[in-house]
């Protein structure tokens, strides 16, 4: 992995370095902005879109749901048990499987999906500078395909606070 990326303290600057590395020509997903508290009211903040997690975990839970009814139903219909005239699906009792089985199968969605676009685990280190954690701004681009003095221009800091990774 190669960056090139510079450090800010101020979020007016971090959003003046993201503006001109587009005008630039950097693509919006290639720029990287890693901070150690939200800043809401910059732009730079509102980049990532939402993801489907909120709708997969409940398409898992569905499933789940389904998945209950359909194994405590076909449990007590392939082996009946006649208990004196009462049915032989009860569902007060199924309802304890239905509902775990709901919860179990929405977790799991949850944490598959949280792990696929988090890009977890990692095959190599991730795109990072410990001065984030000391309330510093980091701005830059992972595997550049813009020379690196255009890069180096567009992030508007003196050359000598322009940091890469080999």
């Amino acid at each position: 992995m190669s960056a090139v990326y510079t450090l800010f303290d101020d979020p007016q600057q971090a959003q003046e370095a993201v503006n001109r590395l587009r005008a630039s020509g950097v693509a919006d997903p290639d720029i990287t902005v890693i901070s150690g508290e939200p800043f809401e009211h910059f732009e730079f903040s509102q980049r990532d879109r939402p993801t489907w997690i909120f709708r997969i975990a409940v398409a898992g839970g569905v499933c789940g749901l389904l998945f209950g009814v359909w194994l405590t139903r076909m449990t007590e219909l392939a082996w009946p048990l006649p208990t004196g005239g009462m049915p032989i699906v009860a569902w007060w009792p199924n309802i304890v499987i239905i509902f775990e089985l709901t919860m179990l199968t929405a977790v799991l969605c949850t944490v598959g999906t949280l792990l696929v676009t988090a890009k977890l685990p990692r095959r190599r280190p991730a795109f990072y500078d410990l001065a984030v954690a000391d309330d510093r701004i980091l701005v830059g681009v992972e595997n550049p395909a813009t020379p690196r003095e255009a890069l180096e221009r567009a992030l508007g800091v003196p050359s000598g606070q322009i940091r890469t990774l080999p």
